[in-house]
């Protein structure tokens, strides 16, 4: 067997006997395909990678001496000018070929992928045995022991970020089960690789204390600190910020990601940040927030609901949060209110923030972050960031061009202020760290169709929204159509809310046509029952409570792999579905259709009410039903 090594020194063993690879420039153009083991690498790339300026003529005769060396190296009973089977030709390029048990990248990456997928579903324990092991294959800086220049090529640095990405992730599984004695040697090696990475350095800080280490963990805050200031000019962030404030007050151990509120169980002009003038260091009146649109969306806190109703455990779940997290400690604090398409998280988040106006006296800011939006792409962090400073009075000419400037200006102008920002719809936690606020007082309220168990390892509540009880589900009807009209027919309008799925957008959508047509209401219950199984009566195209658009902003974010499983998933008999039960609608092996499971339950497209058993939404499973008749037709999927 052939053991190739990239993430760490470039090395190759044939059974136990170590290989020399020859001359350094050899030995790079090995560790770049190793880099892209399974796709092509373009001769042009190669040529880049080994004359990082302008190559000589003779460069491409010198690529396929390496190549001819490196391929009677690796295959040394292979024939003259056979092809072989480890480095290929392809047009324009090669290919290295390698089983993904024989490189350490591709271990890595499966590892970590599983380590995903068990966080994004709540098994902590899991997540963080598979990204321990994951970081298990990683020995030092990427492609050791090849020409400096080459080392600087995008695709070495890009796994130097992938292997920082996991060593966050792995601490945040790791403080949650207690396991941050195993993350720690590599959390050290990782911190070391970037000393500016706060989101990193936070974890550091509570690992080490974890460890009982506090001492340490007060120290590497410390410097990390300062090297912001000499570096960047900028203070500490959110995460750094509330690490510290855990380690002060030696609150670190086993972390927990708070309470559930499960559904079903339970019954004047707002005025923003400094003035302008204050970016100069002059006092001013806190002016109003424009009422302008930006690009990552309105600032100004959009109106609730005309009439609110349901939703008192949740509402009151956000109050006691903000009170333990930081309305009283007064550190920066963080909510993530998630679920399904269409559940109500804006809703909710919107109507508490009116609710709470008085715990922020110094305001509200929103930002639609754009995660879900079926017909765009998600915003970008610095774009958010110039939304939200164009919120606080920051002229455009005046905004600074880096990004960690603009973080660094947002975090002065929250400074000492109590304002709440709701992060609405965000794609993903790289997204929300800049937005996320350093100030002692504030709150980020963050809504996503998306788990982010990066946000809730790093001190964010979850407070996981499910459709609402029956009794709430029609109270909101009929607060949509006129309590008059539900009591004048109060069976068909149970028939209603009991064929909406109690989802919240399928009332909406309902209630549109009732108030647009004066539809008897047992006309619309009887209209449901014939179109059921599918999303027709729950359609509004162009506006706002179509539900087959909201669940298709979930569903195009899916892998290929998982959206095949969505589609299949109206076959599974019976409403316990399982990783052997999926299996057999998938043909794959059990173990890859549980990571596919994952990722549909990463996405709120299935729920897993105990591990290993999930469930399908009626409308979902409709939903599904019509994806698979468009693959079946070979339309658009």
């Amino acid at each position: 067997m052939t053991r190739f090594e990239v993430l760490g020194p470039v090395r190759v063993w044939r059974q136990d006997a170590e290989l020399d690879l020859g001359f350094p420039q050899q030995r790079a153009l090995l560790a770049l395909l190793l880099a892209c083991a399974g796709r092509p690498v373009p001769t042009g790339e190669l040529l880049a990678l080994l004359w990082p300026g302008r190559p000589p003529a003779s460069a491409p005769n010198v690529v396929r001496r390496y190549i001819g060396a490196l391929r009677r190296l690796l295959e040394p009973e292979l024939p003259p000018r056979a092809p072989g089977r480890r480095l290929l030709r392809h047009p324009g390029g090669h290919l290295l070929e390698a089983a993904p048990d024989e490189v350490d990248l591709l271990r890595f990456r499966e590892l970590t992928r599983q380590g995903k997928r068990a966080a994004a579903t709540g098994r902590a324990e899991t997540a963080a045995l598979r990204l321990i092991g994951a970081l298990g294959e990683w020995r030092g800086p990427v492609a050791m022991g090849i020409p400096a220049a080459a080392r600087e090529h995008v695709q070495f640095t890009a796994l130097g970020r992938e292997l920082l990405e996991t060593a966050r992730l792995a601490a945040d599984a790791a403080l949650l089960c207690g396991r941050a004695a195993q993350v720690l040697p590599a959390l050290r090696r990782a911190a070391a690789l970037d000393p500016l990475d706060e989101p990193l350095h936070a974890r550091l800080v509570l690992s080490l204390a974890a460890c009982g280490l506090q001492a340490e963990a007060l120290a590497a805050y410390e410097e990390v600190r300062r090297r912001l200031a000499a570096d960047l000019g900028t203070t500490p962030g959110a995460e750094l910020v509330a690490a510290h404030t855990r380690v002060l007050r030696q609150d670190v151990g086993r972390l927990t990601a708070g309470p559930r509120v499960r559904l079903g169980r339970q019954a004047p002009a707002v005025r923003v940040g400094p003035d302008p003038r204050d970016v100069d260091g002059r006092s001013g009146a806190a002016p109003a927030v424009p009422d302008r649109t930006a690009s990552a969306g309105h600032a100004r806190l959009p109106s609730g609901p005309a009439r609110f109703t349901g939703r008192t455990a949740e509402l009151e779940w956000l109050t006691a949060a903000w009170d333990a997290a930081g309305g009283s400690a007064g550190t920066p604090a963080a909510v993530l209110v998630g679920g399904m398409a269409g559940v109500g998280k804006t809703a909710l988040a919107v109507h508490w923030a009116h609710r709470a106006t008085g715990r922020f006296p110094d305001g509200h800011l929103h930002v639609a972050l754009r995660g879900s939006d079926p017909a765009g792409t998600a915003a970008q962090p610095e774009e958010a960031l110039r939304t939200v400073l164009a919120a606080l009075g920051v002229p455009t000419a005046r905004m600074p061009a880096a990004p960690a400037a603009l973080t660094g200006l947002y975090r002065t102008l929250l400074a000492g202020r109590r304002v709440l920002v709701v992060l609405d719809d965000a794609a993903g936690t790289e997204q929300l760290r800049p937005l996320l606020p350093a100030a002692p007082g504030c709150l980020a309220l963050v809504t996503s169709r998306h788990a982010l168990p990066g946000l809730i390892a790093s001190g964010a509540r979850p407070l996981r929204l499910e459709p609402p009880p029956a009794e709430d589900a029609r109270a909101m009807l009929a607060g949509m159509i006129g309590d008059d009209r539900t009591a004048a027919e109060p069976l068909a309008a149970d028939e209603i809310v009991a064929r909406s799925g109690r989802l919240p957008l399928a009332l909406a959508a309902v209630a549109g046509r009732a108030a647009d047509r004066r539809m008897p209401l047992t006309g619309l219950a009887a209209h449901l029952r014939a179109t059921r199984g599918t999303l027709e009566a729950f359609a509004d195209p162009g506006g706002t409570a179509d539900v087959r658009a909201a669940f298709l902003g979930s569903y195009r974010l899916l892998s290929p792999e998982a959206a095949r499983l969505f589609r299949l998933l109206p076959r599974h008999l019976g409403t316990d579905i399982t990783p052997a039960s999926a299996a057999t609608l998938t043909g794959l092996p059990v173990r890859g259709t549980r990571r596919l499971l994952g990722e549909l339950a990463e996405a709120h497209l299935i729920t897993e009410h105990a591990p290993g058993h999930h469930t399908l939404h009626d409308l979902l499973r409709a939903f599904a039903a019509e994806r698979a008749e468009g693959a079946g037709r070979g339309g658009c999927v």
